[in-house]
């Protein structure tokens, strides 16, 4: 199961809206979401600490621009499509034969112009977080992941390192070294199956988006858990924020200033704290 949010493939991560010329209906799902009085917010299953089981920061963060908006929240949880482009299909722009109609928002959307033109049913905006490549080591055994992979993972030749299925660190991981790490990458389902492996030190350390590391490792004070600095390591960082239909232009704009005021006066940061996730913005 691929989620860019996981799999982050693009190179060129920046603010959106540079290739959108999108027709103008005024008010008009603004003014549908007002009359219902709730705002449907659709958020991945599954997907520790951002949405697992009606909790974790995409769902509080759902919860509180909705509120901003004087809306109650209705929480959709949904199970991630093979791409990212079904997932805007069935939970933004056009429904999901067995659910029905679409959310108003999805969260956890990348924030990057070429994935914004390859999708242009839905309107992207709104960062909330700057992700990064994460290690979780054991420090004693295993050296900080900076300067060139060549050198920083070589340790990886005698010790195992864990990481989740299909995803960015799976396939860097794979590919440095002329492959001799592949013996020692031991894949799990989930980060958070791949943290357990460390705490039972089944593996030395853990590759994974940072914020997933650190929220799956929340309270541990046996390991180091920091951001991968390799020189190979494409992309660097990548932003993540929502999507609503292509034509939501109102909706868009309600839900971008109620974004700034939680920044703003601290409760975007304070939700990721909650959930012992350390906010980055650039």
């Amino acid at each position: 199961m691929k989620r860019f949010t996981r799999r982050p493939v693009l190179l060129t991560l920046a603010a959106l809206l540079l290739t959108c010329h999108l027709p103008a209906q005024a008010d008009e799902q603004m003014d549908a979401v007002r009359k219902r009085g709730r705002l449907k917010v659709a958020v991945y299953n599954n997907f520790p600490p951002y949405s697992d089981a009606g909790k974790g920061i995409d769902v509080e963060l759902g919860k509180a621009l909705a509120a901003k908006l004087g809306l109650q929240a209705e929480i959709i949880g949904f199970l991630a499509g093979e791409d990212m482009g079904d997932d805007l299909r069935n939970m933004v722009w056009k429904g999901h034969y067995l659910r029905g109609e679409p959310a108003d928002v999805m969260m956890r959307v990348p924030v990057d112009p070429v994935f914004a033109a390859a999708n242009e049913q839905a309107r992207i905006f709104g960062a909330y977080q700057h992700e990064v490549m994460g290690m979780a080591r054991v420090a004693s055994r295993i050296p900080a992941p900076k300067g060139s992979a060549a050198v920083a993972l070589e340790v990886f030749t005698r010790e195992k390192i864990g990481v989740e299925g299909d995803t960015l660190a799976d396939s860097f991981l794979g590919a440095v070294l002329q492959g001799r790490l592949r013996a020692n990458i031991t894949h799990f389902r989930s980060v958070a199956g791949a943290a357990q492996a460390l705490k039972d030190d089944s593996v030395a350390a853990v590759m994974a988006p940072l914020g997933e590391l650190q929220g799956a490792l929340a309270g541990e004070t046996r390991f180091t858990v920091e951001e991968a600095r390799l020189g190979e390591l494409n992309p660097k960082q990548w932003a993540v924020g929502m999507a609503v239909k292509a034509d939501a232009e109102d909706l868009a704009t309600a839900l971008s200033g109620a974004l700034s005021e939680l920044q703003k006066d601290g409760t975007v940061a304070a939700i990721f704290k909650r959930h012992g996730v350390v906010l980055r913005t650039n």
